[in-house]
């Protein structure tokens, strides 16, 4: 009988701290994809609204209109992401409006698109910062990525966009 009485006190407790901490464990520990964070994506759609938290009861603090801007996640909860932009904006979008697809964004001044992996390999293009282009890989071991942009492929060094962080190999 003893044994009895203790075994339900024991699933009294466990049952009380599940109905207590349930909530909180569940809020600590959000689900999402399980990806490293924080990862660069895209954006899929031509207007995203980012907004100040995860759902759509939350106000919309920034619209975006650039299909395939970088974007880093640097948090997720269910199937909201926390985004960051190349001038640190943050907020959160459905996970509908992103893609995996690699993007870049040319910052700092013009930039010169190289046909090798060398500043003194001859220039393909000169790149306005502002522009968006495609990130085609990111080889171990290099500071440099081969990208397309506005229809000319070449190479630019990781520091003259951002898009990539700088000892990752994008494939």
């Amino acid at each position: 009988m003893v044994q009895w009485v203790r075994f339900l006190r024991l699933g009294a407790l466990v049952l009380g701290l599940a109905i207590i901490l349930g909530p909180v464990l569940a809020y600590a520990a959000p689900q999402g994809t399980g990806l490293p964070l924080p990862r660069f994506i895209s954006l899929r759609a031509e207007k995203a609204k980012l907004r100040t938290g995860p759902g759509v009861q939350y106000p919309e603090e920034w619209v975006y209109l650039r299909k395939d801007l970088p974007l880093e996640i640097i948090a997720e909860h269910h199937t909201w992401r926390k985004v960051r932009d190349w001038q640190g904006t943050q907020g959160w979008m459905h996970q509908s409006l992103l893609s995996g697809k690699r993007t870049l964004i040319v910052t700092g001044t013009v930039r010169t698109l190289r046909h090798k992996a060398d500043t003194t390999s001859v220039a393909v293009a000169r790149v306005e910062p502002g522009v968006v282009g495609a990130i085609m890989n990111c080889p171990g071991g290099k500071l440099w990525c081969n990208v397309e942009v506005g229809g000319f492929t070449g190479w630019l060094r990781k520091l003259e966009f951002w898009g990539a962080y700088k000892d990752e190999i994008v494939e």
